[in-house]
């Protein structure tokens, strides 16, 4: 209660300071800097987490209509936004893939077939982080509940645990696939919960972005550092032992006690299949990728592979549609106040002398690493994507450099650190790296995506015409 207690007094002292200490232009409209106070709190909160974030959101939401800023319609129409159903939807068919072991067979079969060597492992393992973020939206899941576990089985088979045997191959497996993670939640629109947030901040200046076309802009790019980064890892933090035949062995043995796919994976399998079609090919068909999700979880519950108790009972999809609705409403109703435009005017006064490209090399830096002070990826996007996009925008910088290259990089600085992402407590806490090998080895390659990003992908970018 303490704990609380202190937390939101620090929330209080938050609103107070925007409130009241900022000398908020006239273009302003009513209401603006209360509801800019709130949202700062409330990104605040979402940080030192006095009471749930999902539950923080809900309060400031509540807050915001019965002070009046919001009338209590338009206080709740983030909940009806269909990217808040799009993400919460992706929730139940991800839950379908693990709970099936679709999600764990597919890691495994990549494991059978290039396992033999640590590098090898490293590879299947990101390559399975990779595919699996087509669908699943929450890298925790994926990573924490699919990839972690076969990576920690495969570094005990050598004796390789927590303490003096880390060095052995679990140290390098899980900085490795830890980074790898990283880039995979870089390269889908569905790659985590707030991927879809950017394109609707981005929707808001007119500039589209779809599952195909983010897909299009992180391929090349990401593909590399896919390839590279365990490579890199490996010089920086070689295993002792690189030849593992062992690992193979274990996956085939997984998938022999697995049997064959059995109905319910098969079912998953197609859907998962039709779903990932459908999202492709939405620029052509103009279906809507909220309806094709929707559209996955009807079929999975009329087949009985999802039952409706497995809905009700999957908090993380009701938590992410508590604290997504709320924070893009909180987020949209700054720019519907003015204070994004006001943000942006004063942030462009400062920079006056500079043209668009070098306050975008500036600014992606600042954005970058600014990312050592924040615990979640949501927290950053939503804090610091409005305004840097506005204030670039209105220098004339290319809307698709700006929106995919800060979306983008959002998701890479979470392997800065070992809290950057929810799978990083989760790899860390099991004792296999120490903190300093781990914020070496994201310094580096924090560095490595970044150059990677900044002069292949932005060329990539460049050659599709996003820019």
């Amino acid at each position: 209660m303490k704990r609380a207690a202190r937390g939101f007094a620090l929330l209080a002292v938050v609103y107070l300071i925007v409130v009241y200490t900022i000398p908020w232009p006239s273009t302003i409209k009513p209401g603006g800097a209360q509801l800019t106070g709130l949202f700062l709190a409330t990104i605040v909160g979402y940080i030192i987490e006095p009471i749930p974030a999902a539950a923080l959101v809900l309060i400031a939401i509540t807050i915001s209509a019965i002070t009046g800023l919001l009338p209590i319609e338009q206080a709740l129409t983030g909940y009806s936004d269909r990217t808040v159903w799009l993400v919460m939807t992706a929730f139940f068919l991800s839950r379908a893939l693990i709970n099936t072991g679709l999600a764990r067979r597919i890691a495994l079969t990549f494991v059978r077939l290039f396992g033999q060597s640590s590098l090898g492992v490293c590879y299947s393992l990101g390559l399975s982080d990779f595919v699996l973020a087509a669908m699943i939206p929450a890298n925790g899941a994926r990573a924490g509940g699919v990839i972690r576990p076969i990576a920690r089985s495969i570094a005990e088979i050598y004796g390789s645990t927590a303490g003096p045997t880390s060095r052995k191959l679990g140290s390098y497996l899980y900085t490795a696939v830890y980074q790898s993670v990283c880039v995979s939640t870089a390269m889908f629109y569905t790659g985590q919960a707030s991927n879809p947030l950017a394109a609707r901040f981005a929707a808001q200046y007119g500039y589209s972005v779809t599952w195909l076309s983010w897909f299009v802009a992180a391929i090349v790019p990401g593909a590399l550092s896919l390839l590279v980064i365990p490579w890199i890892v490996m010089k920086m933090d070689p295993p002792e032992i690189t030849h593992t035949p062992e690992a193979a062995a274990f996956a085939r043995s997984e998938i022999q006690k697995m049997g064959a796919m059995n109905r319910n994976e098969k079912i998953t399998a197609c859907v998962f299949a039709i779903v990932c079609g459908l999202w492709i090919s939405s620029s052509w068909t103009r279906v809507d990728i909220t309806a094709v999700a929707l559209l996955g979880g009807g079929l999975l519950l009329v087949t009985g592979v999802l039952s409706w108790e497995d809905v009700k009972g999957e908090k993380a999809a009701w938590d992410v549609f508590i604290w997504f609705g709320g924070l893009f409403r909180l987020g949209t109703s700054l720019n519907d106040t003015g204070v994004t435009r006001a943000l942006a005017d004063a942030v462009a006064s400062q920079f006056g002398g500079l043209g668009w490209p070098s306050l975008f090399v500036i600014a992606l830096a600042i954005y970058y690493y600014a990312h050592y002070g924040f615990a979640s990826i949501t927290a950053h996007m939503v804090s610091m994507f409005p305004p840097f996009l506005a204030v670039l925008l209105a220098k004339g910088a290319p809307p698709g450099l700006v929106v995919y290259g800060f979306a983008c990089f959002t998701n890479l600085a979470a392997g800065l650190t070992h809290f950057g992402t929810t799978p990083g407590p989760i790899f860390f806490a099991d004792g296999y790296v120490d903190l300093k090998t781990w914020w070496k080895t994201g310094a580096i390659i924090g560095v490595v995506n970044l150059l990677i990003w900044s002069t292949v992908g932005f060329g990539w970018w460049k050659l599709i015409g996003y820019w």
